[in-house]
């Protein structure tokens, strides 16, 4: 963390806010591979050369890490903004709706992204409040008719507050959440497709957690590829608005060497099945005459160097290229 003139100066600071006006300009980003944009990275990002620079098509920030924020880091993203299109991806929206809604966040967060031309707003399907208290986890709703009522009405009352169109987050699990006693079994496409029915909103299809799940459920002998296509082919692609990719970390493994409990750190390459699985949901919305939503790489912990980075993305940009040549 910098000191507090670095990260807590006044976000009046006319070097910070000259550039985040709305951005007319802003592209639908239909097919565009982007990063995700982390302290970490941002000064070797910001200083990349133009070609480097063209592999980025977008950045994603967690707007809630900017919210009267000036100093450098507010620098940082006033420069990013001028160079990139930037995407909102929050972490406190809670769209469980365990906790009261926080007003001034909202408000704080629409003006934010307002200002940065957002075209939507995304934030995970889970659980962040428990008792009162903040979990700091993204913990997997259950697959209950009463979950899927409280996301539908907090995720259409962030969407009036924000002004603007609202995608949920599949997210990874390390137990199948848990169904109330007495009522119908649900898996996990089913219950995705429940809230964004109810809630009519859009969907960030994550595929790494797509993959990390069916890991998690499966048996020794089962195939956790075959299983996660099979979920990605029962969601509403067509609200798909955004995709996430990333790597995981392997805890444990069956007798045979494979993964059967894998872990969603977003500090690892992404490995080929999980590539397999970006292509395999690129051909899905392919054959229902979609066009490809914008793609983001996730990392956010052990960090390479930039290279490392840009051949990843350029490996998504191939397989995006070839299912949509």
């Amino acid at each position: 963390m910098g000191d507090a003139d670095d990260d807590r100066a006044s976000a009046g600071d006319p070097q910070t806010t000259a550039s985040l006006h709305v951005r007319p300009d802003n592209p639908a980003l239909t097919g565009c591979v982007g990063l995700g944009f982390r302290a970490a990275l941002a000064e070797s990002l910001l200083a990349a050369s133009d070609d480097d620079a063209a592999t980025v098509e977008f950045i994603e920030i967690a707007p809630e890490n900017y919210l009267g924020v000036g100093g450098r880091r507010g620098r940082h993203l006033a420069m990013a903004r001028a160079r990139f299109p930037v995407v909102s991806h929050g972490l406190c929206g809670d769209f469980s709706g365990a906790a009261p809604v926080d007003d001034e966040l909202l408000e704080a967060l629409g003006g934010f992204l307002r200002d940065n031309g957002a075209r939507w707003y995304s934030d995970h399907l889970c659980l962040t409040h428990i008792a009162g208290g903040e979990s700091h986890d993204l913990l997997p709703l259950p697959y209950s008719e009463e979950a899927i009522t409280r996301v539908a009405a907090r995720v259409r009352l962030v969407g009036e507050r924000l002004g603007l169109p609202i995608a949920v987050e599949n997210v990874s699990a390390y137990l199948a959440p848990p169904t109330p006693e007495g009522a119908p079994v649900m898996d996990e496409a089913s219950f995705i497709n429940a809230v964004v029915d109810a809630a009519d909103c859009r969907l960030l299809l994550d595929v790494n957690n797509v993959y990390v799940n069916a890991v998690n459920t499966s048996g020794p002998d089962e195939d956790p590829l075959q299983r996660a296509r099979a979920v990605v082919d029962a969601l509403p692609l067509h609200r798909v608005v955004q995709m996430h990719i990333a790597g995981h970390y392997v805890e444990a493994r069956h007798p045979s060497g494979a993964p059967s409990l894998v872990i969603d750190t977003h500090g690892a390459d992404v490995i080929d099945p999980v590539f397999g699985l970006l292509r395999h949901t690129l051909q899905a919305i392919s054959a229902k005459g979609l066009t490809p939503p914008p793609v983001l790489l996730e990392r956010d912990h052990n960090i390479p160097a930039l290279p490392a980075l840009l051949a990843e993305m350029r490996a998504i940009k191939a397989i995006v290229a070839e299912v949509f040549p």
